[in-house]
């Protein structure tokens, strides 16, 4: 199958063999950075302009990293330094970096749905590095990448999310990224955090911590996104953590091999232990190094780039 999408704006759109081919090409990028190999030449010479409108440390260092092995010049750009903040438009901002000749944009927005906005009328790719509760397809990516070398496929796999799912675009891209891989999938948290409708995603939800994470092979925590609440969830963080925070006793009723995953930023002591968060059954480093392949597998692949013919170091 040849990859034929210029943009990628979610997991949603996606199919198994789509995702497959971004894990291929995840696996031979991986492989380059396991033999210290620095830079690639596969985007040498392009501009990859990273439109970040939203605060981040590991997205948008991984995308540079990524952009900038593959040999592409990088731009960053925050709310702080763009023109958004005099009241230019998401779409003239995008629309001017296109006229300046970069070769490609990776958003970041507070807007659900802005990087599909721009993809419908930009010349040039966009990846969606986050938009506001809906996406995030490269850590979904990521963390399923992450999850495949331990586990092999993840068909029929036992994975938990546990948090607010409501607001959390990374619960939303690994729901349609864990459900295609034929994953089974239980949402936990607070009713409020982790409504019943959730439930026509094709996965279970449960406000029960421990008959959730009976046998889990997987849980992946996720903080608490006060910055897209505009009333409180729940009480307090205290009585959040005395409920879903995962510690050692909640730990043991997982599988004996399973293994705990965040995304970032980790708010210790509310949703995890530091014990937990720094133990060998935790993979959160390896998602973030995993997270400069699989950005390396999107620029390349929206860039024009073939999965099967992928280049040699230079």
């Amino acid at each position: 199958m040849t990859w034929t999408r210029r943009h990628l704006t979610g997991i949603e759109p996606l199919s198994v063999e789509e995702i497959e081919q971004i894990f291929a090409t995840t696996a031979a990028f991986k492989a380059t950075l396991g033999r210290n190999v620095k830079k690639l030449p596969s985007l040498r010479g392009k501009t990859v302009v990273n439109l970040f409108l939203e605060p981040s440390t590991r997205t948008r260092l991984a995308f540079e990293m990524a952009a900038k092995r593959l040999g592409a010049d990088v731009i960053t750009l925050d709310c702080e330094a763009s023109s958004t903040t005099k009241g230019e438009t998401l779409r003239d901002t995008a629309r001017n970096i296109e006229a300046l000749n970069a070769d490609m944009i990776v958003l970041r927005h507070s807007a659900a749905g802005s990087a599909g906005y721009l993809a419908r009328f930009l010349g040039i790719p966009v990846v969606n590095a986050g938009d506001g509760a809906h996406e995030h397809p490269t850590q979904a990516l990521l963390d399923c990448f992450t999850l495949r070398e331990r586990f092999g496929s993840l068909a029929g796999r036992r994975v938990v999310i546990l948090g607010d799912i409501l607001f959390s675009r990374v619960a939303r891209s690994n729901i349609w990224a864990l459900t295609k891989l034929r994953a089974r999938v239980t949402l936990v948290g607070p009713s409020t955090l982790v409504p019943e409708e959730f439930k026509a995603l094709g996965v279970e939800v449960s406000h029960d911590l421990r008959s959730a994470l009976a046998d889990a092979e997987a849980v992946m925590l996720l903080r608490i996104q006060h910055e897209r609440q505009n009333s409180s969830h729940f009480p307090s963080l205290g009585e959040y953590t005395s409920m879903f925070g995962l510690n050692k006793t909640r730990a043991s009723w997982l599988a004996p091999d399973a293994v705990i995953m965040h995304p970032g930023p980790i708010n210790r002591g509310v949703e995890i232990d530091s014990e937990l968060a720094d133990s060998s059954r935790s993979v959160i480093l390896e998602q973030v190094t995993n997270g400069i392949a699989v950005r390396m597998a999107a620029l390349y692949l929206c860039s024009g780039g073939s999965p099967d013919h992928l280049p040699a170091a230079s």
